[in-house]
């Protein structure tokens, strides 16, 4: 053996001596402070044997963690994720019930209860302690992260040489507008993200589609075919559901759609891995992925994941220890706020401090644990999403200081993900991005005092809330709504048509962020805005006058499809251009400015959707201060048109060529043109693989799908700290 091996393997043994002392005074510690944990010797008077005894104790309770752990968690694979983290106290209490009765020189005693205690401080304090030497010695953390990837190449019989053309790591930073990065990085709550742009990175600004969210968005970039998503949930009439984008049967669904349309299996098909995700992107490698999760059996392995990182005990325990500190820390923050009586609220009790918790600190740790262990097997793509902020921003905020700080914790892991690109066995460039940003506002509720349902019910003439008849706009609504009515009825028996409006099922109202939806399940078609009026005269009149919407978009049997806003005005969609007298002069394109450029383009394309609402309805949006009126509870929201929630951003590498970039095959035009819509994005992303790659990578899709395979156990490397 050489020096140099006779020296790592010298350091690499005085690690293990250390961690092993420590671990023994801590468990005498805790033998000391906690009165059901005792450790004695048969005499029980000897300090010498009591130390004895925890040293056995803390030997035995090494190993079993080492040996026994990996596979408890891989048997417990098809537990919930949220399940599995609230075992790992019961599992490692279990663990040193086990050590403490194989210690043969005097067994300890210690309650059930307790015993979770110990060993969760155990496993904590060991992982810090070995954290910490290796972190100490740079050169050591240095061959920690190669031996796992040379360990990585040899079974996949690749040479390591580290010649090979650079991967791509592409991070979906869910929910963070192009504005709230740039501002971030100003502020410097993002120093990793400040230090790229300009100096690696160049940041763009993209425009989301009518449907500024997750479902659409990440459909369409990784799948390159959003089309018929028109919001995040709506209904189908010709098979009677409700589509919800963050289910997994409907995921699957909209998957198995974009697969068809495009013939294409997805931007990953190549060597990729897809964490996090809503869709697979075509990923041979999977890990926490929507679209898989229904399916049963070994072609579904979307849960690897989590073995990947919670067959570490002390991941495990740290994870868990930070869940609960998570779920402390909103209700602290949520106390505060209804103390101060900060404006706009919503409620944030019940199971949101946990989902707060799995969102920002479990789904965070899993996922970042598995891009770790895909560049340190040199996988080709890969594609993660990150969705701590988008959480936090829907209740407390986009530009709060709950988001903010979760902003601080991504930044965090980003720096950690670049870190390991430094020691991964090929190049790899990072790319970020985000699907759709957040618009603030008081919800349409809080400000109006009745739902989006309650005001077509009232439209409708159909019973509402008692709380929405109480409320003065509720009053308001039923008072135009009886205008309305009467106004129509009028006209109708000047006309010599029946009085009676033509019966009707009662509609189905759903919200997607400030984005409504209401469609009558009894029509087998979309219904016109003529047999809408024969149905309820006052509807249109009601949603279109009310205060906080800003448009309806509605078909029409003589003029095509039409955009109605407050005072009555009409204006068709298929003009662009002013259409005269007969519309006021007005023109769809000027109507809708208020809400952004390219906006009456993206309504064009969803009133193209074979499943668009029979009405869709947006809701008011003010320039002035970016607020939009969410038909949800939520204050950040997204899913319609207004404000911040359209401008998702892109950062990608210098050496990656320019997103605007007019010299590819269905880039966006000419140089310095704004990049809409995600299936654009897509294009963009699939060129700089190929530029990453060579030809091999096509841009547009290949002949066939590729079959999805199934995901793999990662690698695992205990020093990493995942924060």
């Amino acid at each position: 053996m050489s020096e140099g091996r006779w020296r790592t393997a010298g350091r690499a043994l005085l690690r293990v001596i250390v961690v092993w002392a420590v671990s023994t005074l801590t468990m005498l510690a805790l033998a000391g402070l906690l009165p059901d944990f005792q450790l004695q010797s048969e005499d029980g008077e000897s300090i010498t044997r009591t130390a004895v005894t925890a040293a056995w104790g803390a030997g035995a309770f090494g190993l079993l963690t080492a040996l026994v752990w990996p596979v408890v968690v891989r048997a417990l694979l098809l537990v919930p994720a949220l399940v599995l983290g609230l075992l790992v106290f019961f599992l490692n209490g279990s663990l040193l019930l086990l050590a403490l009765w194989l210690i043969p020189d005097g067994r300890g005693t210690v309650d059930p209860d307790t015993a979770v205690v110990v060993a969760a401080v155990m496993s904590a304090v060991a992982s810090a302690t070995s954290t910490a030497l290796a972190v100490r010695d740079d050169d050591a953390y240095r061959r920690r992260l190669s031996r796992l990837a040379d360990r990585r190449r040899r079974r996949r019989g690749e040479d390591g040489s580290g010649a090979g053309p650079p991967g791509t790591v592409f991070l979906q930073l869910d929910g963070v507008g192009h504005e709230v990065l740039r501002r971030a990085a100003e502020d410097g709550v993002m120093p990793t993200v400040a230090g790229w742009i300009g100096a690696t990175h160049r940041l763009t600004r993209w425009r989301t589609d009518w449907s500024s969210q997750t479902g659409a968005s990440q459909l369409g970039i990784l799948h390159g075919s959003n089309h018929d998503v028109p919001a995040f949930r709506w209904y189908e009439k010709d098979s009677g559901r409700v589509m919800v984008t963050n289910r997994p049967a409907s995921a699957a669904e909209l998957q198995r759609r974009a697969i068809e349309r495009t013939g294409d299996g997805g931007l990953l098909t190549v060597d990729g891995a897809s964490r996090g995700n809503l869709f697979s992107g075509g990923a041979d490698q999977l890990a926490l992925v929507l679209s898989m999760a229904a399916r049963r059996g070994r072609a579904n392995r979307s849960r690897a994941g989590y073995f990947a990182y919670f067959s570490d005990p002390a991941n495990a325990v740290r994870t868990a220890l930070s869940f609960v500190a998570e779920v402390a820390r909103e209700i602290g923050q949520s106390t505060r706020a209804r103390l101060r009586g900060d404006r706009p609220r919503v409620g944030r009790g019940g199971l949101y401090p946990f989902i707060r918790a799995f969102a920002t600190v479990i789904e965070r740790d899993v996922v970042v644990a598995a891009v770790v262990g895909d560049m340190l097997v040199g996988r080709t793509a890969i594609y993660a999403d990150l969705v701590a902020y988008d959480e936090v921003a829907h209740h407390s905020g986009p530009h709060s200081r709950d988001a903010s700080q979760v902003l601080e914790r991504l930044d965090r892991s980003i720096a950690l993900i670049a870190k390991v690109a430094e020691h991964a066995p090929r190049g790899y460039r990072i790319v970020l991005l985000s699907d759709h940003g957040q618009s603030p506002g008081e919800t349409f509720e809080g400000a109006y005092g009745l739902t989006l349902k309650d005001l077509v019910r009232a439209g409708c003439g159909l019973p509402v809330s008692r709380r929405a008849r109480r409320s003065k706009s509720g009053a308001e609504a039923r008072d135009a709504a009886g205008d309305a009515l009467r106004s129509a009825l009028h006209r109708r028996l000047a006309d010599g048509a029946d009085e009676h409006p033509e019966p009707g099922s009662e509609p189905v109202v759903l919200a997607s962020g400030n984005l409504g939806l209401i469609s009558f399940p009894d029509a087998t078609e979309r219904l016109s805005r003529e047999q809408i009026e024969r149905r309820h005269p006052a509807l249109l009149s009601t949603l279109a006058n009310h205060p906080g919407i800003g448009f309806l978009l509605v078909g029409s049997e003589k003029h095509g499809s039409l955009v109605l806003c407050r005072g009555g005005a009409e204006v068709p969609l298929a003009e662009p251009a002013d259409d005269g007298p007969a519309h006021g002069g007005l023109s769809v394109d000027g109507t809708l400015a208020a809400f952004g450029p390219g906006a009456a383009d993206a309504v064009r394309r969803t009133d193209g959707f074979p499943h668009v609402a029979d009405i869709m309805v947006n809701s008011k949006y003010d320039p002035a201060t970016g607020n939009v009126h969410a038909f949800e509870e939520q204050i950040g929201s997204h899913g319609g048109l207004g404000g911040e929630q359209s401008q998702p951003f892109l950062l990608s590498p210098l050496d990656l060529s320019s997103p605007l970039s007019a010299s590819a095959p269905g880039a966006p035009g000419a140089a310095g043109a704004e990049l809409v819509g995600a299936e654009r994005v897509h294009r963009v992303l699939r060129r700089w693989l190929r530029e990453c790659q060579g030809p091999q990578v096509p841009i547009g899709p290949p002949a066939a799908a590729r079959p999805e395979g199934t995901g793999q156990r990662l690698p695992q490397n205990p020093s990493f700290r995942i924060r």
